[in-house]
C-alpha cells in the first residue's frame, strides 16, 4: 500500500483511525514516526528527548494500544517503527508483511500488577474471592480480547481462579493507560496494569503482583515497518538498544532484554 501523507492520515481521525497522541504533520527535517504501545510513554518521551539532544530531529511518537497501532499500520498509516507490548501483534504485522523481519528485536520485559487508588484500605488477594472484594465496583483492564495488558490480565485471572468471579465486573479500556486512569481517578476500586504504569502514577498503589507463571511472558518487540523510508529510522531503533535508552527504560521499571528475533 502506498504511504499516505501524514496530514491526510490524521484527518482520518474523524473515522476513528488516528492513533492516540497523534503525530504532527510530515515536515522538512522531521524525525522518524514511531508507533509505540501506550505503556511506553514515559520511557520513550525521555528517550526521544535524549535522541533530540544528540542533534537529531525529534521523533514523532504516537502512543496507543498495540492492536490499534498494528491495524493502523495495515491500513496505511505512515509509521517508520512499531514497538508492541506483546509478541502477538508484532507476529500479526509480520504475517501480513508489514514489518522488516531482519530488524525485529525483543526490547523489553514487564510484569502486571493489581492496583487500587493510593488511599484505598486493604489489599485483596488475587483468587476466587476477588469478585466479592470488588463489591459493586469494577475491575479496570485493557480490552481482554485485544489490548495486550488485558489479555495478560485475563490469562492470569483464569490461572488463579479469579476470572469467573470478576468477568461480569470488568471495565474494559482501549489501552492500559486508560485502565490506569480509571483507578487513578477513583472511578474503579481495582485495576490490572503493567508494573511500569503503576510506578508512573502517584495516585495509585500496587496491592498485588501477578506471578510470572500465571500468564504468557510480557515482552515488547520492535521492528522497522516495511514501508519506512526515513533515513534515521534504523538509527533510532539502534538508539533504543543503546545505553542511554537502557538507562531510561530501567528507570521506568522495565527489564531490558535486547534480543534479536530468533536469538538465544
Amino acid at each position: 500500500m502506498r504511504r499516505r501523507d501524514l496530514t491526510g492520515w490524521l484527518l482520518a481521525g474523524v473515522l476513528g483511525l488516528a492513533p492516540l497522541g497523534a503525530v504532527p504533520a510530515r515536515a522538512q527535517g522531521a524525525g522518524p514516526v514511531v508507533f509505540a504501545a501506550a505503556s511506553l510513554k514515559n520511557a520513550l518521551d525521555e528517550i526521544g528527548a535524549a535522541w533530540t539532544a544528540s542533534g537529531k530531529p525529534a521523533p514523532r511518537i504516537s502512543f496507543a494500544a498495540s492492536n490499534t497501532l498494528a491495524k493502523q499500520i495495515e491500513a496505511g498509516a505512515p509509521a517508520d517503527l512499531f514497538v508492541s507490548a506483546d509478541l502477538d501483534w508484532m507476529d500479526v504485522a509480520a504475517a501480513k508483511g508489514l514489518i522488516r523481519p531482519a530488524t525485529r528485536v525483543t526490547l523489553l520485559a514487564n510484569a502486571i500488577v493489581l492496583i487500587a487508588p493510593k488511599d484505598a484500605a486493604g489489599a485483596p488477594a488475587i483468587g476466587p474471592g476477588l469478585g466479592a472484594a470488588l463489591g459493586t465496583g469494577r475491575l479496570a483492564m485493557g480490552n481482554v480480547e485485544a489490548v495486550p495488558a488485558g489479555k495478560y490480565g485475563k490469562a492470569a485471572l483464569e490461572t488463579l481462579g479469579a476470572w469467573e468471579g470478576v468477568k461480569g465486573k470488568v471495565a474494559q479500556a482501549d489501552s492500559v493507560r486508560g485502565a490506569l486512569t480509571l483507578v487513578s481517578r477513583g472511578e474503579a476500586p481495582l485495576g490490572i496494569v503493567y508494573a511500569t504504569d503503576a510506578a508512573a502514577d502517584p495516585n495509585v498503589k500496587v496491592v498485588a503482583t501477578f506471578p510470572a507463571d500465571s500468564h504468557p511472558p510480557i515482552l515488547y518487540p520492535a521492528a522497522l515497518t516495511r514501508d519506512s523510508t526515513h533515513p534515521d529510522a534504523a538509527a533510532f531503533l539502534d538508539f533504543l538498544r543503546g545505553p542511554a535508552a537502557k538507562a531510561a527504560f530501567e528507570r521506568q521499571g522495565f527489564r531490558v532484554v535486547n534480543q534479536p528475533a530468533g536469538g538465544s
